[in-house]
């Protein structure tokens, strides 16, 4: 009894999980799922595609016979002859060529057909390089915006931190303290609270002991002391309030380019520019295939550029075939039929039988210049193709080296920011702990935030060009396939 329950459940336990896997591996906000629509959408990629299908349809064109001729003549005056009265002379021929010269037509433009099938990849992969830039680009600078918004809560912290020092500063006389306008400008609050924030940090100083104990102390700086300790305090006010503003512009310039860099994410995709692309909260490093570490001939024999001039190169070999072939003449095969009335004049056995005549023609290739110049453009030809495949091998060979040379620094500049904000963090925390008890100078609390600031947009930095570098080669090697 109990064996058909624990299968059912058990079904549903297998179904529900299929169902989680399938969906999950979907990922529809991905950048795998952002590269699918990319290859159904991108114009670009559709028009290459299209110019495939084109080329395709060559194929049927050139390798079928010339159309036959069907002439038709007539007599407006019936013909007298021996058998008759011929009245029409009706005439059908069907040209031959050479044989070969139809299957070499055939194989270049299957060739050629194939040629725009590797220049339709080559468009895909270069799409697919184009949508993973413009992604890396996008997610840095959401992290940029990112780190520049931590950056304004630290500042906001010493900001509070540098407000209780500037508040807390002994006024000797009543000139010499912050005044309440002074705090307004400051704080932004009024002169209630102000008063109240100065009482909650020193208490009931004037009546208490202390207060009397260090009079001595405060009178020995003189005025000068406490006056130079208020304006300090409020410079520091005002230097993180700066720092504040160039992050809130430094925010409003990475929004503004996260817009454009959206708008040339969709044109990639072809949709419209405002759609919102889901960008994720964090920037992971690519993890790089061993095979990309080490230069092989894959690049010369999967690179889509490559296979497109072989297959180019084979295509004017046929070509310069069919030239050949067309030097030779074409044979004509035919039916002559003629149409005869009887004649009251003749007494011939054929009198009205029409006649049936088979005809054979042949071509004269005798101009052979034309031949001679053709064959002359497929080597030359040939020989530019030639040329333009060396070129082409070089070019990604030398982009090969760039890419792993970006991706190498990547590497290292990954590792090197790390900890260099690792080590800056720390060092804020004890500054900022420091400055709360007034042991450290707010100048030194704010250039190693701003190296920390640095660090962070270098490590960001960074990992996108691992993963644009990492992208690149596999545009180089055409992997189209994304984890």
């Amino acid at each position: 009894m109990k064996n058909p329950a624990y299968k059912k459940i058990l079904c549903t336990m297998l179904a529900l999980c299929i169902w989680y896997f399938g969906h999950g591996q979907e990922r529809p906000d991905s950048l795998f799922r952002y590269l699918e629509i990319a290859s159904g959408n991108n114009p670009t990629v559709l028009q290459r595609f299209a110019e495939y299908n084109a080329a395709l349809q060559k194929v049927p064109q050139v390798g079928s016979l010339p159309d036959p001729e069907v002439s038709l003549g007539v007599f407006l005056s019936p013909m007298e002859q021996l058998g008759g009265n011929q009245v029409a002379d009706i005439r059908l021929m069907q040209m031959f060529p050479w044989l070969g010269v139809l299957k070499y037509a055939k194989d270049e433009m299957s060739l050629m057909a194939k040629a725009k099938y590797e220049f339709f990849q080559d468009a895909k992969l270069q799409l697919f390089f184009d949508v993973q830039k413009s992604w890396y680009e996008l997610n840095k600078i959401n992290q940029n915006i990112r780190i520049s918004g931590k950056n304004i809560e630290l500042l906001r912290t010493i900001e509070r931190l540098a407000i209780v020092r500037f508040k807390a500063v002994p006024s000797g006389n009543n000139n010499q303290g912050p005044s309440d306008n002074t705090l307004r400008s400051v704080t932004g609050q009024n002169q209630t609270s102000g008063s109240s924030g100065m009482n909650s940090m020193g208490g009931n100083s004037g009546n208490s002991g202390g207060a009397e104990t260090n009079q001595p102390t405060a009178s020995m700086g003189g005025s000068s002391m406490g006056s130079s300790s208020g304006s300090s305090g409020l410079s520091d006010v005002y230097r993180i309030q700066i720092e504040i503003a160039d992050l809130q512009n430094n925010i409003e310039m990475l929004k503004t380019q996260l817009r454009t860099g959206v708008a040339q994410f969709n044109g990639y995709l072809n949709r419209p520019q405002t759609t919102l692309v889901s960008i994720p909260d964090t920037l992971k490093t690519e993890v790089i295939d061993a095979s990309l570490l080490t230069i092989s001939d894959t690049i010369l024999s999967n690179n889509p550029m490559l296979g497109m001039l072989q297959f180019e190169n084979q295509s004017l070999e046929a070509r310069k075939q069919m030239v050949t072939k067309m030097s030779y003449p074409m044979i004509g095969l035919g039916l002559n039929y003629s149409l005869i009335n009887k004649s009251e004049m003749s007494t011939s056995s054929m009198n009205g039988k029409d006649m049936v005549m088979p005809m054979v023609t042949a071509t004269l290739p005798i101009y052979r210049k034309k031949y001679k110049a053709m064959r002359t453009e497929a080597d030359y030809l040939k020989s530019a193709n030639a040329q333009n495949y060396t070129a082409v091998s070089n070019s990604l060979q030398t982009e090969y080296y760039q890419a792993m040379q970006l991706y190498q620094d990547a590497q290292r500049r990954i590792k090197l920011y790390a900890g260099q904000n690792q080590l800056t963090s720390r060092s804020i925390e004890i500054m900022v702990k420091s400055f709360a008890s007034s042991g450290t100078t707010l100048s030194d609390i704010l250039r190693i935030r701003q190296q920390s600031l640095d660090y962070q947009y270098k490590q960001i930095e960074a990992v996108a060009d691992c993963n644009t570098s990492i992208a690149w080669l596999k545009r180089l090697v055409a992997i189209t396939k994304i984890q």
